[in-house]
C-alpha cells in the first residue's frame, strides 16, 4: 500500500484553490467524529441490552445503526471489496484507542497515552487516506496463509510461530 504523492499534491492544490469552500473537510471531519460516537452508542446499547435483558436497547441500537449508515454514506464512497466495513472499523478502532489513551492519561501514564493517541491518529489518517483516494491499494498483495507479513519466509504456519513467541515471551522460569 503506497500513498500516491501526485494525488496528495493535487488534492492540496484543489483545497488551496477552492475559494467558495465547496470542499469543506472540517464538516466531514466533524461528521466522522459523529460517526465514531454513533458506533460507540451502538456498542453501549448492545452491552446494556445484554446486561439488562431488556430488548428495547436492541431497538435503540437499530435506530443508531441506521443513522450511522446514513451518515457514513456522505463520506465513505469506496464500495470496492470491504471498503465500507474497513472504513467503519478504522473509525471505531481510532475512537477506542482515543478512549484508552484518555484513560491512561488520567492515570498519569503519559507514555502509554501518547502511544494510544499516535495509533488512533494513524488509523484515523488511514481512514481519510482511503476515503479521499490518496492511498493506492493497488499494491496490496495477498500473502501466503503461513506468513505473518510479506517478509516472513518461515513456512511453519502462523499458529506455530505464535506458539514460539508465547513460549519465548511467557516463560515463568525466566528470572
Amino acid at each position: 500500500m503506497d500513498i500516491n504523492n501526485n494525488k496528495v499534491e493535487d488534492f492540496i492544490k484543489k483545497v488551496q484553490a477552492n475559494k467558495q469552500n465547496e470542499l469543506d473537510l472540517s464538516s466531514d471531519e466533524d461528521l466522522s467524529i459523529a460517526i465514531m460516537n454513533l458506533i460507540s452508542i451502538e456498542e453501549h446499547f448492545f452491552f446494556t441490552g445484554g446486561k439488562t435483558g431488556k430488548p428495547g436497547y436492541f431497538d435503540l441500537l437499530s435506530k443508531a445503526r441506521e443513522m450511522r449508515k446514513e451518515l457514513m454514506q456522505k463520506i465513505v464512497k469506496n464500495s470496492e471489496g470491504e471498503g465500507w466495513c474497513i472504513s467503519k472499523h478504522l473509525l471505531s478502532a481510532s475512537m477506542r484507542l482515543m478512549e484508552v489513551g484518555t484513560k491512561a492519561q488520567g492515570q498519569g501514564k503519559k507514555q502509554d497515552a501518547e502511544d494510544m493517541f499516535k495509533k488512533a491518529y494513524e488509523l484515523y489518517s488511514l481512514f481519510w487516506g482511503i476515503n479521499l483516494k490518496l492511498v493506492d491499494l493497488g499494491d496490496v498483495k495477498k500473502i501466503d496463509d503461513t506468513q505473518i507479513n510479506k517478509k516472513d519466509t518461515d513456512k511453519s504456519g502462523i499458529m506455530s510461530k505464535l506458539g514460539k513467541v508465547v513460549q519465548y515471551v511467557i516463560n515463568c522460569c525466566k528470572e
